[in-house]
C-alpha cells in the first residue's frame, strides 16, 4: 500500500484515536502529523508488517506518553476551556463530558483504557503496545475504571445536591 493512501484511509482513524488519548485536539493533530511524518519516512518497512496501522498506532501511543517532554520544549500554547457546544445533541455531551473525565486520568491509566473501551484490543496487546506486563495494564484499567466511578457518583451527589 503506498503511503498516501494509508493516510487518506487510516489518518482520520488515528485522528480520532489521538483526540480521544490526548483529550485536545490541537495536540492530537501535533501528534499524529509528527507520527505520520516519522511513519513516512520508514514507510517501506512499516508498509511490509502484517499490520502496519497497529504499527503506527503504537507510534501515537509512544509519542503521546511522552508528549510532555517535548511540550517543554517548544514554545508554550494557551490552555483553552473546551467549548461545549449547546446543539441539544446528548451523545455530543456525553462523549464531550466522558473525554474531561478521561483527561483527569494519568496518562498510562488513559493510555490502557483507551486501547481496551476504544481500540477494543485484549490485555497482551495493550501490554504490547504500552511495553508492560498483562497484569500491570489490568491493574492500569481497574485504578482508571475505580477514578471514573468515582467522578461519575462524585457529579450525582453534586446534582441532587442542588436539586
Amino acid at each position: 500500500m503506498e503511503f498516501a493512501e494509508y493516510v487518506a484511509r487510516q489518518r482520520p482513524a488515528l485522528m480520532r484515536f489521538a483526540t480521544v488519548l490526548t483529550c485536545r485536539t490541537w495536540l492530537a493533530e501535533d501528534l499524529v502529523s509528527d507520527v505520520l511524518g516519522r511513519a513516512f519516512e520508514h514507510w517501506e518497512r512499516i508498509s511490509g508488517m502484517a499490520e502496519p496501522h497497529a504499527y503506527v498506532r503504537r507510534m501515537v501511543v509512544n509519542e503521546y506518553l511522552s508528549w510532555r517532554r517535548r511540550l517543554t520544549r517548544i514554545s508554550s500554547r494557551a490552555d483553552v476551556e473546551p467549548r461545549v457546544i449547546s446543539d441539544g445533541a446528548d451523545e455530543r455531551a456525553e462523549r464531550d463530558a466522558m473525554i474531561r473525565r478521561l483527561a483527569g486520568l494519568p496518562r498510562k491509566q488513559r493510555a490502557a483504557v483507551v486501547l481496551r473501551y476504544y481500540a477494543g484490543l485484549s490485555d497482551r496487546e495493550i501490554a504490547a503496545q504500552l511495553g508492560c506486563r498483562e497484569p500491570t495494564v489490568r491493574s492500569q484499567i481497574h485504578r482508571a475504571l475505580n477514578a471514573l466511578r468515582i467522578d461519575l457518583t462524585a457529579g450525582v451527589a453534586d446534582f441532587q445536591e442542588t436539586s
